[in-house]
C-alpha cells in the first residue's frame, strides 16, 4: 500500500466499500497509511473517501452491510457516501449482475467527478483474477483476455490483485478488522458464482502452490501481451502509412504475416472475421471489405482503408433540434446525420439545459467533461485518441445548448456535467431516431 500512495502522490481516492473482507481490508490499509500516529495531530483531511451501495437484494443482510460500514467510517471520521436502491431503479429482469453494475459505478462516477477525487479504488484480489480467467477462457478471449483484471486502467485502482482471498481473511482475523459475509455468493446461480464455489477449489486441490503459479503465469502472460503490442507497433509504422484521409497497407508484406499478426493489424479497423481477412491478399483488384468503421479496396499492391465516416457523412450547418422540451421528455434526431446505423440514449437534467439545442460541427478550441472519465478533454484530443480522420473529424455532429456549452460529440460520448443522476426530477432522453 505504501509503494501505491508512493506512486499517486497528493491524489485523491474514492474507495469502493461492500462490506465484505476484501473491501474492509482495503479500507482498513488506506486508514492506517494516511491515520496520525498517537503523538501527532491530524491537521488535513484524509486524501480518499468511501462509496456504499445498498442494493436492496438480501433484506436485513443489505441492511446491515450498510450499518457495518457506516459505523466504520463515522468512527474513523472517514467521508462516506451511500446509495439505497429504489423503486425509481427498476431492477430488471434479465442480468441483475450487469444492472448492478452499471448502476455502482454510474454512482461511483458521479462522486468522483463531484467531490474531484482522482481515482475509484476496488479491492478485486487473485481469486478474482482466477475467475475472470476462467470467464475469458470460456469465451475464446484472445491474450488481452488472459492478462485478466488490470491494476490500473480507466483511472481505477485495483491495488489487491497479488493477495489470495485466503490471506485476506488470516489479515481481517490478526488485525481485528471487521466484516460481513455475503452468503449469497455460495449460490451458483451466476457463471462466476458457479467457477468460484466449484471450478476454482478444484484447481488450488491440483497444487497447493496453485494460485501462486497462476500468479506467475498472469505475469508472464502481461509480459507476452506487450511485446505483442509492441511488435503491432513496429509493424503497423513499417507496413501501413497514414496518408491525410486514408490508411495504405503494403499487400505483399501484409500478405507474409500470419493469420493471427493479420487480424491483430486489422481489429483496429473493426475487422473482426478471420475468414474475410484471409480473403484480402487474394482477391481481386477493385473489391472491397466493409467494417462498421471503414472499407477496404484491394488494389494493386497495396489495402486502401477509407473511414466509412468520410464516405457516408454528408455536409451539413448547423442546425438547431429543440426551442422548447417536449412534452414526452424525448428528443429524437435524425440518423441520416450519422455515418451509419448508431443507438445510443443520452439522459440529461433538463433543469440544467439552456433553450435552443443544436447541433453543429468541431469549433477550434472546443472541450467537454466525457462521460466515464475524469477532468475535460478537447475535442481535437478526444478525436485523436478515437483514431478520427481528418476529413471525418469535420463532420462529426457537436450537440449544444443555447449558451454554447457543449452537451456531447454524437453518437460517441456525452458530457458528464449536464447528465441526469440519481437525484434529477426532469430527464430530458436524446436518442437516435429508430
Amino acid at each position: 500500500m505504501e509503494q501505491l500512495l508512493g506512486n499517486y502522490k497528493k491524489a485523491r481516492f474514492l474507495l469502493a466499500v461492500s462490506g465484505g473482507v476484501d473491501s474492509m481490508v482495503l479500507l482498513w490499509l488506506f486508514l492506517k497509511s494516511f491515520q496520525p500516529s498517537e503523538d501527532e495531530e491530524c491537521t488535513t483531511p484524509l486524501p480518499f473517501a468511501v462509496a456504499h451501495i445498498n442494493y436492496k437484494l438480501r433484506g436485513n443482510d443489505s441492511e446491515q452491510d450498510q450499518k457495518l460500514v457506516a459505523d466504520f467510517c463515522e468512527k474513523s471520521n472517514i467521508p462516506l457516501y451511500t446509495y439505497e436502491v429504489s423503486k425509481q431503479d427498476q431492477k430488471p429482469e434479465g442480468s441483475i449482475q450487469l444492472w448492478a453494475r452499471e448502476l455502482r459505478y454510474r454512482f461511483f462516477r458521479e462522486i468522483q467527478a463531484r467531490e474531484k477525487l482522482d481515482y475509484l479504488v476496488t479491492a478485486h484480489h487473485l481469486n478474482d483474477q482466477l475467475e475472470t480467467f476462467c470467464i475469458n477462457l470460456s469465451r475464446g478471449s484472445g491474450i488481452k483476455g488472459l492478462c485478466g483484471i488490470p491494476a490500473n486502467d480507466n483511472n481505477i485502482l485495483r491495488p489487491l490483485l497479488s493477495f489470495p482471498k485466503e490471506e485476506l481473511y488470516r489479515f481481517a482475523k490478526e488485525e481485528h478488522i471487521p466484516f460481513r459475509e455475503d452468503y449469497s455468493n455460495q449460490k451458483n446461480d451466476y457463471l462466476r458464482n458457479k467457477i468460484r464455489n466449484e471450478i476454482s477449489p478444484l484447481l488450488m486441490n491440483l497444487n497447493p502452490s496453485f494460485l501462486e503459479n497462476f500468479s506467475k503465469s498472469l505475469h508472464l502472460l502481461g509480459e507476452t501481451h506487450q511485446a505483442l503490442e509492441q511488435y503491432k507497433q513496429s509493424l503497423r509504422e513499417s507496413i501501413i502509412s497514414q496518408n491525410a484521409d486514408s490508411f495504405s497497407i503494403d499487400k505483399e508484406q501484409f500478405s507474409k504475416l500470419s493469420l493471427f499478426l493479420q487480424f491483430e493489424l486489422l481489429k483496429d479497423f473493426g475487422f473482426s472475421q478471420e475468414n474475410e481477412i484471409a480473403k484480402m491478399t487474394t482477391s481481386t483488384i477493385g473489391s472491397y471489405f466493409h467494417s462498421n468503421a471503414f472499407t477496404l479496396l484491394v488494389d494493386r499492391k497495396h489495402l486502401l482503408l477509407h473511414s466509412r465516416l468520410e464516405i457516408n457523412l454528408p455536409k451539413w450547418e448547423e442546425k438547431i433540434i429543440c426551442t422548447e422540451i417536449p412534452e414526452s421528455k424525448i428528443i429524437e434526431i435524425e440518423p441520416s446525420i450519422f455515418p451509419h446505423p448508431t443507438d445510443f440514449e443520452w439522459h440529461y437534467d433538463a433543469s440544467q439545459l439552456t433553450l435552443p439545442l443544436k447541433i453543429r460541427t468541431k469549433q477550434e478550441g472546443d472541450y467537454f467533461f466525457p462521460m466515464g472519465m475524469i477532468g475535460k478533454k478537447k475535442v481535437s484530443k478526444f478525436f485523436k485518441d478515437e483514431k478520427i480522420s481528418n476529413l471525418a473529424k469535420s463532420k462529426i455532429p457537436i450537440l449544444c445548448d443555447g449558451n454554447g456549452n457543449l452537451l456531447g460529440v454524437l453518437p460517441m460520448r456525452q458530457d458528464r456535467r449536464w447528465a441526469a443522476h440519481t437525484a434529477t426530477e426532469q430527464i430530458l432522453t436524446i436518442k437516435n431516431k429508430s
